[in-house]
C-alpha cells in the first residue's frame, strides 16, 4: 500500500437519543445560522428538538432554509450574505448531505474574499471557514464526517465537488430514527450512493491491500443484506441504523488509507446532473455499471476478485474477463432489484444534450485513477447508459 497520513476531526456522536449533546458541543448565546432543506425535519419532529437545544443555550437563531436536493450557489450566495450581515458564529445544518455541502460552502464562503465559487471551481484558495456542526436525516453521502462538498451553478450547469480541510464538521449527531421518514425513493438512492462510495475507493491498482479490500468487500455485503429488509420496512430502526452507520463510514477516509480510488464515475454523474438535475444515486445506479464494463481489462483480475468476495460468484472455470463481466451483472441486477434506474432513458435522457454533458464532465481535464478517461471515454459510457 502507499504511505499515508490520517487524520478526521470531526466528533461522530452516534445512536438513539443523542441529540441531547448539541448543548455539550455550542457555547452559549451563539448568533447560529440554522441550515435545512423542504422541511421534512419540521414534519418529523427533528426541527423542534433542535429548536429547544438551542434556546436553553440563549442562541440567536437565524434560519436558512430551502436548501435543494442538488444544492444552488444561489443558495449559498444567499448564506454567506446572511452570516456577515448577522455576524454568525457558528453553522449547525440539519438534513441530509446536499444542507451539509452548502453549509460548508457557506462557512468557507463566509470567510472568503471573493466569489466562493472561484473556490469550488478551483481558481483560489480557502483561507479559513466558520465552524459546523450537523444533525443527520438521511443516510447517503457521508458529508457528515469528511470535508467534501459538492455545488451546482445552475446558470452555468457546472456541478463541481471540492473540499478543504477548513470544511470538516466539529461534530455530527446521527440517531437513527431521525431517519425514518426518508420516502423509499430516497432511501433507495442513499443505498445506491453508499455503495458507490465504497466502490469508488476499492477499484484501484495499488499492491498489499488486503485490509482495505476486506473493510470494502464486508461493507458492500453489510449493506446489500440489509438493504431488502430496510425498504420492506422502512420503519426499521435496526436497519435505519445499520445503513446510517455504513454511509458514514464508507467516506470518512478509512477505507482510502493507503490507496487511490477512482472517482470518475462521480465526476461523469455530475456532469449529467447538472444538465438534468437527477437524483444523484439515481445517476450513479445507471452510469457505475457502464464505467465498469468500459474499464475492467484494466485490471480484469480486481473485478474477478470483486465478483467471489461480493456476490460469491463461483466461477473457477470462467476467465477473469468473464468472471468480471458476471460481477458486473451482479451489481446491476442487484441495483434494479431494490428499484434503481437503470438507465437514462428512466429519466427521458436522450442523445441530445451528451456532448455538453461530456464538455461539462472534463472541464478539469481528463479524469479518473482506474483508467484516465478522455472525453471519448465518457461519451462512449454516456452512450452504453442511454
Amino acid at each position: 500500500m502507499n504511505p499515508f497520513s490520517f487524520h478526521n476531526p470531526t466528533r461522530l456522536i452516534f445512536g438513539e437519543d443523542q441529540l441531547k449533546h448539541l448543548e455539550n458541543e455550542l457555547s452559549k448565546k451563539l448568533n447560529i445560522l440554522l441550515v435545512y432543506g423542504g422541511g421534512s425535519i419540521k414534519r418529523n419532529g427533528v426541527y423542534d428538538r433542535v429548536m429547544a437545544h438551542l434556546s436553553s443555550l440563549e442562541a440567536n437563531v437565524t434560519e436558512l432554509s430551502g436548501v435543494e436536493p442538488n444544492p444552488r450557489l444561489s443558495t449559498v450566495h444567499n448564506g454567506i450574505a446572511i452570516c456577515k450581515e448577522q455576524n454568525i458564529d457558528f453553522i449547525l445544518a440539519v438534513g441530509g448531505g446536499s444542507v451539509i455541502d452548502c453549509s460548508k460552502a457557506i462557512a468557507v464562503g463566509a470567510k472568503f474574499d471573493g466569489d466562493i465559487w472561484d473556490v469550488i471551481s478551483r481558481k483560489a484558495a480557502p483561507t479559513g471557514a466558520l465552524p459546523i456542526g450537523t444533525v443527520l436525516t438521511l443516510a447517503a453521502t457521508g458529508s457528515e464526517m469528511n470535508a467534501g462538498s459538492v455545488i451546482t451553478n445552475w446558470e452555468t450547469n457546472e456541478k463541481l465537488g471540492w473540499g478543504s480541510p477548513f470544511s470538516f464538521p466539529q461534530f455530527s449527531i446521527l440517531e437513527p430514527s431521525s431517519t425514518l421518514t426518508v420516502p423509499k425513493d430516497q432511501t433507495i438512492y442513499g443505498i445506491v450512493d453508499i455503495m458507490s462510495h465504497v466502490l469508488e475507493q476499492y477499484f484501484h491498482h495499488i499492491d498489499n491491500t488486503p485490509v482495505q479490500d476486506r473493510y470494502c468487500e464486508s461493507l458492500l455485503r453489510t449493506v446489500m443484506e440489509t438493504a431488502p429488509a430496510l425498504l420492506d420496512n422502512l420503519e426499521s430502526i435496526p436497519d435505519r441504523e445499520t445503513i446510517l452507520y455504513s454511509g458514514t463510514m464508507a467516506l470518512n477516509g478509512i477505507l482510502s488509507m493507503g490507496v487511490v480510488g477512482d472517482w470518475a464515475t462521480h465526476n461523469i454523474e455530475h456532469a449529467v446532473s447538472a444538465v438534468y438535475d437527477i437524483p444523484h444515486g439515481g445517476g450513479l445506479a445507471i452510469l457505475f455499471p457502464n464505467w465498469m464494463k468500459h474499464v475492467y481489462q484494466e485490471n480484469p483480475a480486481r473485478f474477478r476478485q470483486f465478483a467471489e468476495r461480493v456476490f460469491d460468484i463461483d466461477c473457477p472455470q470462467k476467465s477473469d474477463e468473464e468472471a468480471a463481466l458476471a460481477g458486473i451483472e451482479a451489481l446491476r441486477q442487484f441495483w434494479q432489484s431494490i428499484g434503481a434506474p437503470s438507465r437514462l432513458a428512466d429519466y427521458e435522457i436522450d442523445h441530445t444534450r451528451i456532448d455538453e454533458m461530456v464538455d461539462r464532465a472534463m472541464l478539469f481535464g481528463p479524469f479518473g485513477n482506474f483508467k484516465k478517461l478522455q472525453a471519448e471515454d465518457v461519451k462512449s459510457i454516456y452512450e452504453a447508459s442511454l
